[in-house]
């Protein structure tokens, strides 16, 4: 998010509201895959250029990081090899609405996209992504080795590579240091989730208008169930079982989320329930805030220069309750489409964007903390960069390394995914029932409730599953 990363199903209102006591409609994979993980701010730009022979078009988010990379690519990329690349730069619900247009279609309009995630297992079992297997046995210089393990685990399907990272978050506690000191509190080195709502109270209003915490109450599956989903698997819950038994309004799903909103409503922000990433940045960035649990990416914004808390913040790991870690794992990444006639040409753009040197080039150019960080363990041995990210390298880094998209709870699940199950249906089913639990915020109702209508929109989806597999 980037994060991703903001969302949500926004799109609704483009294709047709649903009612609420609708079910869970299947999305299809002609069409649905929308909303994202992580919050961006709006840019336009991009359009597709001649298609020659010498030319890629690209498909991307228009995060900082992506526009940095749009900026350097004519000098660098395009001088070096001849390739021009046309961008076409759109925002991120923008952007994922028309990349599953363009790649269910195989139109072979655009050679690469930016693609999660959460995408690419999906894309690539459709047959819509190129696997890179080939290319990498080719291309020793690009070290897929240095990648990751996780990024490289999330970022494949059946034992081949679709997808190479551009970069990479999880998700850690954020806390002001001066903050907690003042009051006498020293943050514990894991923290649990009781912990972390027993400090909340304690700088709830140690400064004017503070509040003891941030936490995402916007709806959307990538919104409050980007961080809500992690709390939910270290409480013990999960939306699926192994079988795809629902356990939406299983017991420990029901502690996690009351947990949560008791804490958000005790001692979160004002206006929590329309409060996502983007809010929460500003809040902790302006002092209304003491803590905020979210995107390790948002570590950068923070520690700008210029930054009212550059240098205020520590940075300690996901709570904890029942499991060793917790953090998400999230990858903005390159996929090639697999109707795409340029495949050799599309590596080359992959590989320099993905690449130790297109890092080096961001540093020496931009600054070096704008690299675009959190895929390469060799990013993390760069001593420009360790300097410049000193705060929080060194936590983001052991953050993505303890993610297991595998096994991020304490039972076996049927698909892949910690912050979200890596289906199609998740989106739609996600954001559905977080509409439920951001109305539970708002006192709207409550959290029992809405997790009960969350257990039937969930049974509609493993009903579909269990007749799939023949159970």
């Amino acid at each position: 998010m980037s994060g991703l990363d903001e969302e949500d199903g926004v799109r609704r209102s483009r294709h047709g509201t649903r009612g609420r006591a609708t079910r869970v409609g299947a999305i299809a994979l002609t069409g649905g895959l929308v909303a994202s993980l992580s919050a961006c701010a709006g840019w336009g730009g991009g359009g597709l250029g001649g298609g020659g022979a010498d030319s890629i078009n690209v498909l991307m988010v228009n995060n900082p990081q992506m526009v940095d990379l749009q900026q350097l690519t004519a000098d660098n990329f395009t001088a070096r090899t001849g390739i021009n690349v046309n961008f076409t730069v759109l925002p991120e619900n923008d952007v994922r609405d028309k990349i599953s247009q363009e790649f269910s279609s195989q139109a072979g309009q655009y050679d690469v996209a930016t693609v999660s995630n959460f995408e690419i297992p999906i894309y690539a079992r459709a047959g819509w992504l190129s696997p890179l297997d080939g290319f990498l046995a080719k291309d020793a210089a690009f070290d897929q080795a240095d990648i990751l393990k996780p990024m490289q685990v999330s970022l494949s399907a059946d034992g081949k590579v679709y997808g190479e990272p551009f970069y990479g978050e999880s998700s850690f506690l954020m806390y002001r240091k001066d903050v907690l000191a003042a009051k006498g509190i020293t943050m514990p080195e894991k923290p649990t989730w009781p912990q972390v709502a027993d400090i909340a109270a304690k700088v709830d209003g140690a400064e004017p208008g503070m509040k003891g915490i941030c936490l995402r109450g916007q709806p959307g599956w990538g919104q409050i169930f980007a961080p809500l989903t992690t709390v939910v698997n270290t409480f013990g819950g999960t939306w699926f079982e192994k079988d795809w038994t629902p356990g939406v309004s299983s017991p420990a799903f029901k502690k996690a989320v009351n947990f949560y909103v008791d804490l958000v409503r005790a001692h979160g922000e004002n206006g929590a329930p329309q409060a996502g990433f983007t809010e929460c940045l500003n809040n902790l960035t302006q002092g209304s805030v003491a803590m905020w649990y979210d995107a390790t990416s948002a570590a950068g914004s923070l520690e700008a220069d210029g930054s009212p808390v550059k240098g205020k913040l520590g940075y300690a790991p996901a709570p904890v309750v029942e499991t060793a870690s917790s953090g998400w794992l999230y990858a903005w990444s390159w996929g090639i489409q697999a109707a795409s006639t340029k495949q050799e040409n599309a590596w080359k753009f992959v590989s320099w964007a993905s690449s130790k040197e297109y890092e080096q080039l961001v540093g020496e150019k931009l600054g070096w903390s704008r690299v675009p960080a959190g895929k390469r363990a060799s990013t993390y041995e760069n001593a420009d960069y360790v300097k410049a990210a000193e705060a929080f390298a060194a936590p983001t880094k052991a953050a993505i390394e303890a993610a297991d998209p595998a096994n991020p709870g304490v039972q076996p699940r049927p698909a892949i995914g910690i912050q979200f199950v890596d289906i199609p249906e998740f989106p739609d089913l996600g954001t559905q029932v977080s509409q439920d639990v951001s109305a539970a915020i708002a006192g709207k109702t409550t959290v029992d409730e809405a997790l009960d209508k969350g257990q039937q929109l969930a049974e509609d989806v493993a009903e579909r599953y269990r007749t799939r597999e023949g159970q």
